[in-house]
């Protein structure tokens, strides 16, 4: 059963045209720039934006384990020993200041949202993007809505880290039209620092979807002070010129910590330490170094 922390409707960043994105929730890599923190953990969350908060004291009434306290100054304080993730908080909340991130979706719930947007895909050339975290952690789900939207002629794409088993990706293979495929570092020990796991499995398995000849874009988020300096620049360049097909595009992502206010609600300290967003000067030099080298990429995408 697909565990999901959201579905978007009208999606035009997650692969061509207007799109239908399924976020899964659960991810094997610790990226310290995460802009989606809420997609990390494999389990229920909550989310508190204090800001919307009116101090009506509604979800405090109504939480079975007495584990939320209204307070003058900071709002509402969860006792995260005593709460439970029933979720019932966020039911009774008039402002959406309490909100639960990830539950259990049937099969049929995500092909409703996705048939509903049919027109749209349609005559936007769009279709339905699955990404999390990292959908190849749910591949019997992903597999099984992959062949049903298929079934239903709706373009495929896999948002993808690559850091799952190569089982996983060969058996998606025949079902997905596009990959969209995350590329950090490729040095494997700044990998490790700043991803929190190695790069083998995720450039065997670019291979992997390269040697079937199957359609991927690639999306590398530049950070300054992680991935910008001109050897891994060249060596990212060298690595997919030798690919046998090259991606379709590449899409260099600048850094921002707009996420900051992400992992606030989620009762986490968001640290900007050793990272910064490249200057206009050094993404204009970068982008000129994948052009240089044949390869079509573009600042965002």
């Amino acid at each position: 059963m697909p565990f999901l922390f959201d579905i978007k409707r009208y999606s035009i960043n997650d692969g061509p045209g207007v799109r239908v994105t399924v976020f899964f929730k659960g991810c094997p890599l610790s990226c310290r720039w995460c802009h989606n923190p809420e997609s990390i953990s494999f389990k229920t969350e909550k989310l508190y934006n204090k800001s919307k908060c009116i101090g009506c004291g509604s979800c405090v009434a109504v939480c079975p384990e007495k584990a939320l306290t209204l307070t003058e100054t900071d709002g509402v304080i969860t006792d995260f020993e005593k709460c439970i993730l029933c979720g019932k908080c966020a039911e009774v909340c008039p402002t959406k200041a309490i909100e639960m991130s990830g539950r259990n979706y049937s099969e049929e719930e995500v092909m409703a949202a996705v048939l509903k947007e049919t027109h749209m895909m349609d005559a936007s050339g769009g279709g339905v993007t699955f990404s999390g975290g990292e959908p190849l952690m749910y591949p019997a789900a992903l597999k099984s809505l992959l062949i049903r939207c298929g079934r239903e002629g709706i373009h495929r794409a896999v948002d993808t880290s690559g850091s799952v088993r190569s089982a996983v990706v060969e058996d998606i293979l025949p079902y997905t039209d596009l990959f969209l495929y995350d590329l950090k570092v490729m040095n494997a020990k700044t990998h490790r620092t700043w991803v929190g796991a190695d790069n083998t499995l995720i450039l065997k398995n670019l291979r992997l979807i390269s040697d079937n000849d199957k359609e991927y874009h690639i999306r590398i988020p530049l950070v300054e002070g992680v991935n910008t300096d001109n050897e891994n620049i060249m060596e990212t360049i060298a690595f997919l010129n030798g690919l046998k097909r090259k991606p379709t595009v590449v899409g260099l992502l600048p850094y921002h910590n707009i996420a900051s206010k992400k992992y606030e609600k989620l009762g986490k300290t968001y640290s900007e330490n050793g990272m910064a967003e490249p200057s206009q000067e050094r993404l204009a030099q970068i982008l000129s170094a994948f052009t240089k080298n044949g390869l079509n990429a573009v600042i965002g995408g």
